[in-house]
C-alpha cells in the first residue's frame, strides 16, 4: 500500500490518500469550521492527483491532477467511479455512475452529492481506466493499463531474440509436449535453462528423457503455447492477460520464478469487488505474499469488505482455516472503536 505524499493549500492533517491497486482513499475525520478541503497530492500511473471537497448545501468532490507541464502536454481521460461513504451509525453511502472525461484541471470535473450525513467520511476513487491525450486532446491513446512494459521487460531479459524463430519454426527442436488438446514442440536446453523441475527430468534417468516427450495433463494447447511464449520470449500482452492464471498454475509446478513473479503482479495490479475473493484464494494456494497483503488490505483497511458481503459467506464455507484466521486477525487489527 502506498501513501500519498505532500502539503500545500488548504491540506490539513487528515489530507492523505491512501492508495492501493488503482483504487485511491480519502478519509476525512472531521471538515471544521472550513467549507473546503483539499487532500495532499497521491500518484497513480504517471500523474500526481488531487482531490477536493466543497461543502454548503451539498457536496461537491473534484478530480484533478497537478498543475504543471505534465498535466497540460500529457492530459488525462480517466474513466472512474466515486464514492462517498459516512461511517454512521447508520452507515450510508452515494455511488457515482461511471464517468470518463478529459481532466486538465481542477476545472474539468465536479460531482455533486446530495446526500448529506454528519461525521467522519471516505472518499473512494476506482480508476477503470487511464489514458493519455494526443494531438491537443483530439485523440486518445491505448490505456496505459496493463503495463505491457513489465512483461516484455522480463521477457527480453530472460531470452534472446533468435529464441522466437527457434520455437516458431521448431528449429533442432528436441522435445515434444502433449498437451490436452495437442501437441507442441520445444527444445530440452530452453525448458533445462528456465525450470529446475525440467532440468531434472532431462539429467536423470526418467521417462522424459528417453521418450523425449513431456505430458502437461492440466493445461490445454493455448495456455502452454503462452507458457512457451513466455521461456522464448515470444509473448504478446493479450496472451499473457489471458492466460495468466494458468501461467500461474505451470510456473509453480515447474518452478520458473520470473513467471510466477509477473503473474503475481499482474493480478495485484488490478484488484476490484468482484475479483478479490478469487484473488485471495489464489494468493494463498500459491503462497503469493504480497497478493494475499493486497487482497487483505483492500478488503479490510479500505472496507471493501461491505461489496462482497453475499459472496463472503461462501468464501469462508470453503476457505482454508489459517486463511481465515489470517482474515480475522486482519481485522482485529484495523477495527477500531467509532
Amino acid at each position: 500500500m502506498s501513501v500519498g505524499s505532500g502539503s500545500g493549500g488548504l491540506s490539513g492533517p487528515d489530507s492523505r490518500v491512501e492508495t492501493i491497486s488503482r483504487l485511491a482513499q480519502w478519509r476525512i475525520d472531521t471538515f471544521g469550521p472550513c467549507s473546503y478541503r483539499r487532500s495532499d497530492p497521491f500518484k497513480l500511473a504517471i500523474w500526481n492527483w488531487y482531490l477536493s471537497v466543497e461543502k454548503s448545501r451539498s457536496i461537491y468532490v473534484r478530480l484533478f491532477p497537478e498543475p504543471g507541464r505534465l498535466a497540460k502536454e500529457q492530459p488525462p481521460i480517466v474513466r472512474f467511479v466515486l464514492r462517498v461513504t459516512w461511517t454512521g451509525p447508520p452507515r450510508r453511502s452515494c455511488v457515482s455512475p461511471v464517468m470518463e472525461y478529459l481532466i486538465r484541471s481542477s476545472d474539468d470535473f465536479m460531482w455533486q452529492v446530495d446526500v448529506m450525513s454528519h461525521g467522519r467520511f471516505t472518499i473512494d476513487v476506482e480508476f477503470l481506466d487511464l489514458r493519455i491525450a494526443n494531438n491537443n486532446a483530439t485523440e486518445s491513446s491505448s490505456s496505459i493499463w496493463p503495463n505491457e512494459g513489465m512483461v516484455q521487460n522480463i521477457a527480453r531479459k530472460s531470452t534472446l531474440g533468435c529464441l522466437s524463430r527457434m520455437l516458431t519454426e521448431s528449429i533442432h527442436a528436441d522435445v515434444t509436449i502433449n498437451t490436452t488438446d495437442g501437441v507442441l514442440k520445444a527444445h530440452k536446453a530452453i525448458l533445462t535453462a528456465c525450470s529446475p523441475v525440467f532440468e531434472s527430468m532431462f539429467v536423470h534417468d526418467l521417462k522424459e528423457k528417453e521418450s523425449s516427450t513431456i505430458n502437461i495433463n492440466d493445461m490445454s494447447l493455448e495456455s502452454c503455447s503462452a507458457l512457451l511464449g513466455f521461456i522464448y520470449g515470444t509473448i504478446k500482452q493479450d496472451q499473457f492477460w489471458k492466460h495468466r492464471l494458468s501461467l500461474l498454475a505451470a510456473a509453480n509446478k515447474y518452478g520458473i520464478s520470473d513467471i510466477k513473479d509477473c503473474c503475481e503482479e499482474s493480478l495485484l495490479a488490478d484488484i476490484n469487488s468482484s475479483n478479490v475473493l478469487e484473488r485471495l484464494h489464489v494468493a494463498w494456494l500459491y503462497q503469493l505474499e504480497r497478493l494475499k497483503k493486497g487482497c487483505l488490505t483492500y478488503l479490510f483497511v479500505f472496507g471493501k469488505i461491505y461489496d462482497v458481503r453475499d459472496e463472503i459467506h461462501s468464501f469462508f464455507h470453503h476457505a482454508d482455516r489459517e486463511l481465515m484466521l489470517e482474515m480475522f486477525q486482519e481485522v482485529l487489527s484495523v477495527w477500531k472503536p467509532i
